[in-house]
């Protein structure tokens, strides 16, 4: 008895280092493409040299595209890990606390359940969407274009009013998904306990904030038409 419970805390403390480590990878990326969408604010040649530069970065060491799709499948593998990880995490727990916790202790979970769970939901139709209009050009509402700048500018015209309100929708989703998974994963690293609490608190709160409004600047900018 003993063997299995030093077993499953192992395994229960491992998907919450995997769950860790691969909100890290997702964070950094999403602080760097965040970087990327504000360039729109320097025009449509910056914007466009930005994103065609991507595709050469590392050339002639890789491929063309090499960079790119090397990125792609480090972010699938940790969204992978993430979402696995999650999963598990969330039907031990649910096993772990049958009928325990008072009517007050179930309010106070529906915080995470809604942010961590419904907007991580939201977050992965959002991902779809996003790659199909922003990437792939497959869905083009505006029209389709081979310049990044006139697809964004396109997408999130007034007309378009639907696809600005899923994009603000989801990102704000992003904001809290962002602010629980950060003091989460310090907790599962070990980085929170007291007095650093309040310092970790606020860089949650800082990062999440940061991240949303900067990827909310730009959609917002191009409906409001300050940025064409």
């Amino acid at each position: 008895m003993t063997k299995k419970r030093s077993t499953a805390y192992g395994s229960t403390v491992a998907l919450k280092s995997a769950m860790a480590v691969s909100g890290v990878v997702l964070v950094l990326y999403l602080i760097a493409h965040m970087y990327g969408n504000l360039k729109v604010f320097a025009g449509q040649e910056a914007f466009d040299g930005y994103a065609e530069g991507l595709r050469d970065l590392g050339y002639p060491l890789l491929p063309h595209e090499g960079f790119l799709w090397i990125v792609r499948v480090v972010l699938l593998a940790s969204i992978l890990i993430h979402i696995y990880s999650a999963a598990v995490l969330t039907i031990r727990a649910r096993k772990a606390r049958g009928h325990r916790y008072a009517v007050t202790k179930r309010v106070q979970r529906s915080y995470a359940s809604y942010t961590m769970r419904w907007g991580g939901v939201l977050i992965a139709l959002f991902v779809v969407f996003h790659i199909l209009h922003l990437t792939t050009n497959t869905i083009a509402p505006g029209g389709k274009s081979d310049s990044a700048y006139e697809r964004l500018v396109n997408g999130f015209q007034p007309e378009y009013w639907y696809v600005t309100l899923f994009y603000v929708a989801s990102v704000i989703a992003v904001g809290f998904h962002l602010r629980h998974g950060i003091w989460s994963g310090m907790a599962t690293l070990g980085l929170n306990k007291a007095p650093r609490q309040g310092k970790i608190n606020g860089v949650a709160v800082a990062i999440a904030l940061i991240v949303t409004v900067g990827f909310l600047l730009p959609p917002m900018a191009v409906t409001f038409g300050l940025v064409s």
